[in-house]
């Protein structure tokens, strides 16, 4: 940790809420990373009470890991890029919040993915975590596809691959489909035996809880099951047509990130994968660079 000799006038927090979690971290005029810290759903969308205790629970989390303990939430200017906001009223609702920083500069988890990911504000990003979302910024023209939310979007997501897998799993202990290790892995994952016991426990839940249920699909995919790999398959199809879209808006580089980026790029079309940039640095810093862009504004 670099806390020696801080300047409170030099801290910057930077945040990404998500659909699963919310992650922090506080840097220095030299945006080096001095504390992290991470709390729950960040989405304003499945949520609004939870996401801005998200917000301020990864903030005092990564003060907390900076050794940062005389510095108030008050000091600080965020750099705030949340799931959801992309949603008007959403981000009108966001931007009113009472919230505890110095400044508050608001914005999509796909900016600041973008401006993680290319340190620049040109470039695209495709995001394979909970939900899934494409977004390029070119020529100071933005352009976006997906981010319709669950269940009615979010094909090639953590919870679309959970659903389905779930639905496939209900099909097969209906005896209308073949019990696979797909079977087997979702019903152990659930702790469930019959479709009766299944329905009561995935009934009206979250995106985060079907998200959770994606791990049992590239588990039994690695197994040859083929009703795991058909569903991975899908949706790794949908991310590659999201990925030439944004690509025919000539970005200087193409990333993927999100909590399924590792396992879903070798699925994706190998043209895809043969254009894909790592991202240089993740969203939280990209919250970063936002905030430092607005305070020069």
């Amino acid at each position: 940790m670099f806390t020696s000799g801080i300047n409170k006038n030099e801290l910057f927090i930077g945040i990404d809420g998500g659909g699963t979690k919310c992650k922090a971290v506080i840097v220095n005029a030299k945006n080096e990373v001095l504390g992290s810290g991470i709390a729950g759903p960040g989405n304003p969308l499945h949520g609004f009470e939870q996401a801005t205790t998200s917000i301020e629970q990864s903030a005092r989390l990564a003060l907390q890991d900076a050794g940062l303990t005389d510095v108030a939430l008050s000091e600080l200017i965020a750099g705030v890029g949340l799931a959801g906001v992309n949603l008007p009223s959403l981000f009108v609702q966001m931007q009113q919040w009472q919230h505890p920083f110095k400044n508050m500069h608001l914005t999509t988890d796909l900016v600041i993915a973008c401006l993680g990911a290319h340190h620049s504000e040109e470039g695209a990003v495709i995001i394979t975590g909970t939900g899934s979302c494409g977004f390029s910024f070119v020529k100071s023209k933005s352009f976006m596809l997906g981010g319709h939310g669950f269940p009615h979007g979010d094909k090639g997501s953590g919870a679309w691959i959970g659903f389905v897998a779930c639905q496939q799993v209900l099909m097969a202990l209906d005896t209308l489909t073949p019990q696979t290790t797909l079977t087997n892995l979702v019903q152990s994952h659930l702790e469930v035996n019959n479709t009766m016991q299944m329905v009561e426990v995935i009934a009206n839940k979250p995106a985060t809880f079907f998200a959770q249920i994606a791990g049992c699909v590239f588990s039994a995919a690695a197994k040859n099951d083929a009703i795991a790999i058909a569903i991975i398959k899908d949706g790794a199809s949908y991310i590659s047509d999201i990925a030439r879209k944004l690509l025919a808006q000539t970005p200087s580089r193409l990333a993927l990130i999100g909590g399924l980026s590792e396992v879903m790029t070798p699925w994706l079309d190998a043209d895809i994968q043969n254009k894909l940039s790592a991202p240089l640095s993740p969203p939280e810093i990209g919250s970063v660079l936002y905030a430092k862009q607005q305070q020069v504004k």
